[in-house]
């Protein structure tokens, strides 16, 4: 079979992905703004959770159609490449200041979150009931993170929220209407781009697992990518980090929990010892990152950017390998 049609599948899925995602976001945003949602519960729910929208539709279209591996490598593969690829290059453009009290809180909740999704991978598999486990988990940091937003008024990223609402203001109309229309497309655009990734996937012989890991993670990562850089032109680096964070919680909750409770998943034993642990080894040298050894806020240098990048340089090249052998 030709591979055209296919990759133009990626291609425009990918296309479509990025701009719905981006409609979704806006319109989501502004109608909680409508409502009087506090801004900093906007900062960390909506657009935080938001920008993963790509990654819980293209894993609950591939669970569905019978594509599990598909489902796994997107949440994980994107929760390393918003860590080593996005944070690390924004790091390397401008040094990240980190001022808000909620990155200390949600960032030792994100290391413990992979630790009991590496619990549950160590058995080789995630069962119906491991998704729900993880769902009802989501619910519970749900209900914590409208908690702290209410209660955190005063915060940086309340602030860096209320300016991006600011720059984009929108009737509530509006905001419902590009909300439907950005869910929509999120859904067609993902069934066209898990059916171009499956197609190449079996015409080359590679597992629909390294597929979700790099083409589709990288994917369904550039919301992120384009908020980070968006918001790294305005000096808004908490918002850049609450929006990492967001995202990583939503990946291994929502994302993992959905997609293992519509089909369980069979787990190769190297997402255990090779994908999960570099994410959780990112995780924890985020943590280090923002905290320093003795929990005070702090900066993520250029350094320390460059090491990100070249991690994920190299972890990809591994991928690669593993394929090309």
């Amino acid at each position: 079979m030709t591979l055209v049609p296919a990759f133009a599948a990626i291609i425009a899925g990918l296309t479509l992905l990025v701009w719905s995602a981006d409609r979704f976001v806006d319109g989501a945003a502004a109608t909680a703004r409508h409502l009087g949602m506090p801004s900093l519960l906007i900062g960390m729910v909506i657009i935080g959770f938001g920008t993963s929208a790509p990654e819980l539709a293209v894993s609950a279209i591939a669970a569905l159609e019978g594509n599990p591996g598909l489902a796994l490598g997107n949440a994980y593969g994107s929760n390393i490449t918003n860590i080593a690829l996005i944070v690390g290059l924004v790091a390397l453009i401008s040094p990240i200041a980190v001022h808000s009290q909620v990155v200390r809180k949600e960032l030792p909740l994100l290391l413990l979150l992979a630790a009991i999704a590496g619990y549950q991978l160590l058995d080789g598999e995630l069962s119906r009931t491991d998704g729900w486990v993880l769902l009802g988990v989501f619910a519970a940091v749900m209900g914590w993170s409208i908690v702290q937003g209410y209660r955190g008024k005063g915060d940086s990223l309340s602030t860096e929220a209320e300016t991006a609402l600011a720059a984009h203001p929108m009737s509530l109309k509006a905001a419902l209407g590009w909300l439907l229309i950005g869910l929509v497309l999120l859904v067609a655009s993902s069934r066209l781009l898990v059916w171009g990734a499956v197609s190449i996937a079996q015409s080359f012989g590679i597992s629909d697992l390294i597929i979700g890991l790099t083409i589709v993670a990288i994917g369904t990562s550039l919301p992120e990518l384009a908020a980070a850089i968006a918001a790294v032109k305005k000096n808004e680096h908490d918002l850049i980090l609450g929006n990492i964070l967001g995202s990583g919680i939503f990946n291994t909750l929502a994302v993992v929990g959905l997609a293992a409770s519509i089909h369980p998943l069979t787990v190769d034993p190297e997402v255990l010892y090779r994908d999960w642990m570099l994410m959780t080894a990112l995780t924890a040298a985020l943590l280090v990152m923002c905290l320093g050894l003795k929990g005070r806020l702090r900066s993520i240098n250029r350094v320390e950017g460059g090491i990100l990048v070249i991690t994920y340089v190299a972890y990809t090249s591994y991928l690669v390998s593993t394929v090309v052998r």
